[in-house]
C-alpha cells in the first residue's frame, strides 16, 4: 500500500540524476514530499552534469563530485542519499563521500545487481557498511538522462531491497517508506537471489536485443532488413536502446548467473531449431502456446498490480 504520510524528509542527495534518479525525485515532488522545505541536491562528475536538471526543477541544488567543499555542503545533515550511478562506480563513489557523511545519513542505491555492490560498499565502508542499505527499483525506459525522467515510473512496480545483518531495521524500513511513496511495491530478498531472478528476466533480454540489432547490423544487406523492420523489431529491439555503459556494468557484474541463463536460453534455441530443421510444426507450436499461455497470465498479473496500487493512493 502507498503510505505517503509515513515518509518524511529533510535532504535527500542523488549521485546520477538520470532516469532513475531524477524519477525518484520527480515522484517525490509530485506528492508534496519535497518541497522548499525537503531539498533534493544532485551530485554530478561535473556542475554541469546536473544544470538540466536544475533547469528542468527536478533539483533544487547541486555539487560537483570533484569539488571537496561542495560535495561536504550537499552531504551535511543528509537524511538520504541515492546512488544511481552504474553499477562499476559504486565503491569509487563511496569512497569518495565516505569521509563526509554523517553518522545518521542512509545510503541506498539503485544498481541492476547486489552481490558486486554489496561487496563494493563493505569494501568502501568497512565498519560503517551498516548505513548502507542496498536496493533497485525495477523500473526503466529504454531512454535515459534527466529528460526522460517520470513522476510515475515506479507506480506498480517493483522495487528490492537487500537488507544486510549490519542494517538497523528502521534505516531499512526508512528506505521502504520513501520507495513506497513513489507508489512502488517493496519486497525483499537477498543479494544472490536478486541476482539469479534479474539474469534471467531483465539482463539476458537485453543481451538479446543488443544481439538481434548487432546481428542485422553485421549482415551485408542490412540497410535493406532494417528498412523492412515493423511492430516485431521495434518490441524486441526496444531496449537495446538503453545506455551501453549501463548494460556492459552489469553484464560483467552479474556474469555467473547471466552465463547460466544465456546457456538455458541457449538449449532452447537448439530444440528450436532442431524443430524447425525437421519440419516438426507439432513441437514448435507446443512451445510457441506454452509461451503465449504464460505471457499473457504475467501480463494480467503485472495490469493487476498496477490496478491495485493505483487504488491504494
Amino acid at each position: 500500500m502507498t503510505d505517503v504520510a509515513a515518509f518524511s524528509f529533510n535532504k535527500l542527495v542523488i549521485f546520477g540524476v538520470g532516469l532513475i534518479g531524477g524519477s525518484l525525485a520527480r515522484a517525490l515532488r509530485e506528492r508534496g514530499e519535497a518541497d522548499g522545505a525537503r531539498k533534493v541536491i544532485g551530485v554530478g562528475r561535473s556542475s554541469a552534469s546536473t544544470e538540466r536538471a536544475l533547469e528542468l526543477g527536478v533539483i533544487d541544488g547541486s555539487a560537483s563530485l570533484n569539488d571537496d567543499a561542495a560535495l561536504s555542503e550537499a552531504l551535511k545533515g543528509a537524511d538520504f542519499v541515492l546512488l544511481a550511478a552504474p553499477v562499476a562506480q559504486t565503491q569509487p563513489l563511496l569512497e569518495r563521500i565516505a569521509p563526509f557523511l554523517d553518522a545518521a545519513t542512509i545510503v541506498t542505491d539503485a544498481g541492476s545487481t547486489k552481490s558486486d555492490v554489496v561487496a563494493a560498499a563493505r569494501a568502501a565502508l568497512g565498519a560503517r557498511i551498516g548505513q548502507f542499505v542496498p536496493g533497485h527499483p525495477i523500473a526503466g525506459r529504454e531512454a535515459s538522462g534527466v529528460e526522460a525522467a517520470l513522476p510515475d515510473l515506479y507506480v506498480g512496480r517493483n522495487v528490492v531491497l537487500c537488507p544486510l545483518p549490519e542494517n538497523a531495521p528502521a534505516d531499512v524500513e526508512r528506505v521502504a517508506a520513501m520507495w513506497r511513496a513513489t507508489g512502488a511495491l517493496v519486497r525483499d530478498m537477498a543479494p544472490e537471489q536478486h541476482d539469479r531472478v534479474l539474469a534471467s528476466v531483465s539482463h539476458l533480454p537485453h543481451v538479446l536485443s543488443f544481439a538481434l540489432v548487432e546481428q542485422i547490423l553485421n549482415s551485408p544487406d542490412a540497410a535493406l532488413k532494417f528498412s523492412f523492420a515493423a511492430g516485431g523489431f521495434r518490441d524486441f529491439t526496444r531496449i537495446a536502446a538503453s545506455s551501453p555503459e549501463m548494460w556492459r556494468d552489469v553484464c560483467v557484474a552479474n556474469r555467473v548467473a547471466l552465463l547460466d541463463e544465456l546457456d538455458a536460453y541457449t538449449a532452447v534455441l537448439a530444440r528450436l531449431r532442431a524443430a524447425i530443421e525437421a519440419a516438426d510444426g507439432a513441437a514448435l507450436e507446443a512451445v510457441f502456446a506454452r509461451s503465449r499461455v504464460a505471457r499473457t497470465e504475467w501480463q494480467e498479473q503485472r495490469a493487476a498490480g498496477v490496478a491495485n496500487s493505483d487504488a491504494s493512493k
